[in-house]
């Protein structure tokens, strides 16, 4: 599996983030804390915006409406890197 680059604005953090693994749980092995809470897809606590780069859910439909994925918006819970990518998330 291939592991790419995710870089967290507006910080310029950045963290390997495996294919085979969930932004959050990568994000969290780095080091580094996102907000979250159920870490399911349903709560949206760890919701924030993919500016660039690409994502694939291993679930049918997160907890997102279609307007916010059009907009951008992603659960990095639930979401599995597919390109290096930059998000603007929210940091505890």
């Amino acid at each position: 599996m291939s592991t790419f680059i995710a870089t967290l604005q507006p910080a310029g953090l950045q963290f390997a983030a495996p294919a085979s693994m969930p932004l959050l749980q990568a994000a969290v092995r780095a080091g580094i804390r996102l907000a979250a809470s159920c870490r399911n897809g349903t709560c949206r606590t760890c919701m924030c915006r993919l500016t660039s780069g690409s994502i694939r859910y291993h679930i049918e439909w997160p907890g997102l409406l279609a307007e916010e994925k059009a907009q951008g918006f992603i659960l990095p819970c639930v979401a599995h890197a597919a390109s290096d990518l930059v998000i603007e998330g929210v940091f505890e």
